[in-house]
This record gives structure tokens, C-alpha cells and sequence, in this order.
């Protein structure tokens, strides 16, 4: 039952993800007006919004015009609510699941607009600094987050200057938002989780990278999902990793 909770909650704000996605890069507030289809600007019915299950009901079609819904409506709401439960299962009921959860739901909105815009919003890496320097602060039990102010600060000061020097010498292959999220996760994570998380990253975004250029010759990749995917791996088998390297 508490499993079938903290999944429900995942895909609710999972919904709202998407509106995030969609209207952040925009300039649009996510807070009016309420949900409407992109095409044919019609306000979505509460019945036509229940994550993922009106989009299987619908057959992926808007219920006014009838152009397709993005796959990815569903893949955000089932992708947040899977690392809801996962983290649930890690660290249980602790003061530390609500900053896990905006964390992890950061992660995802980030990911998705920078596949789109090739931007990272201030608003959004800037807020996991400040979530991540706050439960430093708190008592909690979760043994896969830092638990200690000066932990925090260093892993801001690791996570975003490691990437700073590389945009240095890079002249210009890093970008600012790139360098913000890393001090984000390491705020959270820590300064050897948030190396570990630009290790993941760069290897992944290598392999991804040279797919694309040879199929499309283009050299723009974002980095800002790989980063993420790094995190998540990091948080939730970060130990595991840094044990079997040392």
C-alpha cells in the first residue's frame, strides 16, 4: 500500500513535470493557465488528465482535436514515479524523501528542456543548491546523502569548479548551466559522488556523442541529461561504484 502511494504521488507530479518541460523555456507561468492541449490551445478536462492512464484511454490523441500526444507525456509521469518508489525503497519514511524526490523531479525537468532548448534554467539548478545546503542542515538517516553542512559546500565547490576548469580550457565546450547543476548534485551528493556523477556522464555522453556525429556530423550535445543520468546512478548506487574502484 505505501508502495502504491508514493508511485501514485510520483505519477501526479510526473503530470506536472511536463507542464514544467513545457513552459519554463517559454516563459510561461506553471501555475496559469491550466493544462491545455499545444495544438488547439483547448483547457484539458480533469478526466482527460490522469497520468498515463488518459493518455493509453485517449490512444495517445487529444481528446478536442485529435492530434497525437508526445510519447514522452507518459514516459515523464512513469519515469517519475519508478525513481519515487526507488527511493522509497532506499531510504523509507525520512525527513530526507520529500528533498530526494525534488531532486530527483529536477533532475527529469532539466534533462527534458535541455534536449529541446540546449539550456539549463538558473531557477532550477539554483534551487537544488539551496535544497541540497538545507538538508545538510537536517538529522536524517539516509546513508546515500551527505549528511553534514561542510560536506555540501564542498561538493558545490568540486561539483560546479571540476566543470569550470573544464569550460576554461575547453574554451567554450562547457556550458554555465552545465557547471550550476553539478554544484547542485554535489550539494546533495557530495564532492566524490559528484566526480563519479561527471565520469558516468562524460562516458556516457562520449559513446552517445560520436553516434551522433557519425549519423548526423553534428558536434551539439547536451550535457545536462548525461550529468543526470550520472546523479541518479550516483545517489542510489554511488557507494557501491566508488567501493568497487577504490
Amino acid at each position: 500500500m505505501e508502495i502504491a502511494i508514493i508511485l501514485i504521488l510520483g505519477l501526479i507530479v510526473g503530470s506536472f513535470l511536463n507542464v514544467c518541460i513545457y513552459r519554463i523555456p517559454r516563459k510561461i507561468s506553471i501555475i496559469k493557465p491550466y493544462s491545455f492541449c499545444p495544438s488547439c490551445k483547448n483547457t484539458i478536462k480533469p478526466w482527460y488528465n490522469i497520468p498515463v492512464l488518459s493518455f493509453i484511454l485517449l490512444r495517445g490523441r487529444c481528446a478536442y482535436c485529435g492530434e497525437k500526444i508526445s510519447l514522452r507525456y507518459p514516459i515523464v509521469e512513469s519515469l517519475n514515479g519508478a525513481l519515487y518508489v526507488l527511493s522509497y525503497l532506499h531510504i523509507g519514511f525520512d525527513i530526507a524523501l520529500p528533498f530526494v524526490f525534488f531532486f530527483l523531479s529536477s533532475l527529469i525537468v532539466i534533462s527534458f528542456i535541455d534536449l529541446d532548448f540546449q539550456i539549463i534554467p538558473d531557477s532550477l539548478s539554483i534551487s537544488l543548491i539551496l535544497a541540497g545546503l538545507i538538508l545538510s542542515f537536517l538529522p536524517h538517516s539516509a546513508n546515500i546523502l551527505i549528511t553534514d553542512w561542510k560536506e555540501s559546500l564542498l561538493g558545490i565547490l568540486v561539483g560546479g569548479g571540476s566543470l569550470y576548469l573544464v569550460a576554461l580550457f575547453s574554451k567554450g565546450g562547457m556550458g554555465g548551466g552545465d557547471i550550476k547543476l553539478n554544484a547542485g548534485i554535489g550539494a546533495f551528493l557530495g564532492w566524490q559522488k559528484a566526480l563519479l556523477t561527471i565520469f558516468i556522464g562524460s562516458f556516457l555522453g562520449a559513446i552517445v556523442g560520436l553516434i551522433i556525429l557519425k549519423k548526423t556530423g553534428s558536434r551539439k550535445v547536451p550535457f545536462g541529461p548525461f550529468l543526470s543520468i550520472g546523479a541518479i546512478n550516483s545517489l542510489f548506487w554511488g557507494l557501491e561504484l566508488l567501493k568497487f574502484y577504490y
